[in-house]
């Protein structure tokens, strides 16, 4: 499991994370819920595999849960979508 150092860098992650984090971010720009069904459908991922990308980018501190949702982590950037 990476730890929240070893997501820092976005090249650490892997493409699935990437385009799991991805869609989170861009439902949380439209203010509506990334729960594990809506981010397997915008990215055609399977629940299992969204559910292990969630997880991982979670323990990274990219993500924080909230509810059976989640919302993008502390980040100093901002977001164009």
């Amino acid at each position: 499991m990476p730890d929240r150092k070893s997501l820092e860098d976005a090249q650490e992650m892997t493409a699935a994370e990437m385009t799991v984090y991805e869609a989170v971010a861009a439902l949380n720009v439209e203010e509506r819920h990334a729960t594990v069904a809506e981010v397997a459908r915008m990215t055609g991922l399977g629940d299992d595999d969204v559910r292990r990308c969630l997880d991982r980018l979670t323990a990274g501190g990219r993500l924080v849960p909230k509810g059976d949702a989640y919302l993008l982590g502390d980040h100093d950037w901002g977001l164009d979508y």
